[in-house]
């Protein structure tokens, strides 16, 4: 998928060191509830199987790249859509950009895309994400995309020794049957 600033594509296995030094930097796994570092060889069979179907594994990962005038491409972060349930036409949502590359509007627009292929190309009903009541940065872009806050977890994430409320986002597709 292709935007203005950036491309969404498929891991690859040019991607295993990125996503092996990425996966086992402890101060991201409170994002995604890792407790455990990741083997390169896991990497490794996750990137190969990453061709499967979003319906077999339940998941699916994109690269975030972004382009620059030159043409010149690099990995910023991913996005990932998990937890999907097809039955019920949903998916939990989570994206993840490098530190030095935050605040540069590539994660507002990989999940700008990401929403039109979740709810235009897989036809979903719903996406939701799980967000620290911290994490003010990620609060505000679920919120610029139409995510409303429909429930608080009180304290629920243990960080820094601390008891954290967590939030449950959720954006309903109002294109299905003319509800736009």
């Amino acid at each position: 998928m292709i935007g203005k600033n950036v491309i969404l594509r498929a891991p690859e296995p040019a991607d295993i060191d990125f996503l092996y030094v990425w996966e086992n930097d402890r101060s991201v796994w409170r994002a995604s509830n890792t407790n455990t570092p990741y083997s390169r060889f896991a990497i490794e069979q996750y990137v190969m199987n990453a061709q499967l179907d979003i319906y077999i594994t339940r998941q699916l990962r994109f690269m975030i790249d972004k382009t620059d005038p030159s043409g010149k491409v690099s990995i910023v972060g991913t996005i990932d859509l998990y937890d999907f349930e097809p039955a019920h036409r949903r998916a939990g949502v989570g994206v993840l950009i490098i530190r030095e590359e935050r605040g540069k509007g590539y994660a507002s627009e990989a999940l700008e895309l990401l929403i039109d292929y979740a709810f235009n190309t897989l036809n979903l009903h719903q996406l939701y994400s799980h967000i620290s009541s911290s994490n003010i940065v990620s609060l505000n872009l679920f919120a610029k995309h139409q995510f409303e806050i429909i429930g608080l977890k009180k304290e629920w994430l243990m960080i820094d020794n601390k008891w954290m409320d967590e939030y449950i986002l959720q954006r309903i597709n109002t294109y299905e049957k003319g509800q736009a």
